[in-house]
């Protein structure tokens, strides 16, 4: 038996009907003659997620531009990113579907989890106001970071010396090993002459990556 939704996003709804409604999707309402289903509440979400998560972003990260904070938006709110949240938080079982969307798969199907996720954030906004969305929210976020900034050490760092030296920072594999399909590369990022940080990987690339990452931790 599935555990009670309110327990497992850590938020208990005042009312809960809307609770029900960020569940209902369309097929369901259509089919039970039930009245409203979760667009409206899809259509709110989305905007508060949107509000949030760059409120967060602005706020950590004081010197990025502009187009490197939407980077950094549009990974957190893209379609993939939230339909992953969704199944963390198991909302397919949660979900009232129609006949046809239950036999065809629909509790598992990405874009109706995401559309679902979007009407919770909807619906607890309602509920809780803003503070209580961006609670909800911003501890998704936490958990994401990691993974999102993976990407970012190597941009992260030139920006920093960029600014600080006018030059960019440089990457030279140190060694590698292994068989041809299955090597370990360890690189070494410098500025000048002086060693910055090192990292291994499977990839030249993300061997960067992690020569990066400790470089930034270093500093």
């Amino acid at each position: 038996m599935a555990e009670p939704l309110e327990e497992v996003i850590g938020y208990r709804f005042g009312d809960a009907g809307l609770l029900k409604l960020a569940m209902s999707h369309k097929s369901f309402t259509s089919e039970s003659g039930s009245g409203a289903c979760n667009e409206r509440l899809e259509f709110l979400g989305d905007s508060v997620l949107a509000a949030v998560v760059a409120h967060q972003l602005f706020s950590e990260y004081p010197d990025e531009p502009e187009g490197n904070l939407s980077k950094k938006k549009s990974l957190l709110v893209s379609r993939p990113s939230l339909a992953a949240w969704a199944e963390e938080l198991g909302l397919g079982q949660h979900l009232y579907l129609g006949v046809g969307e239950e036999t065809t798969g629909g509790r598992t199907r990405q874009s109706l989890l995401a559309n679902a996720l979007e009407a919770l954030i909807g619906a607890i906004y309602l509920d809780g106001g803003y503070d209580a969305a961006s609670v909800f929210i911003r501890t998704w976020c936490a958990r994401r970071h990691g993974s999102l900034l993976e990407t970012d050490h190597k941009s992260r760092l030139q920006e920093i010396l960029q600014k600080k030296h006018k030059v960019p920072p440089t990457y030279e594999i140190a060694s590698s090993a292994g068989p041809d399909h299955d090597k370990t590369f360890t690189v070494t990022v410098r500025i000048g002459e002086d060693r910055l940080g090192t990292g291994t990987g499977k990839s030249k690339k993300e061997a960067e990556q992690a020569a990066a990452r400790d470089a930034l931790s270093r500093m």
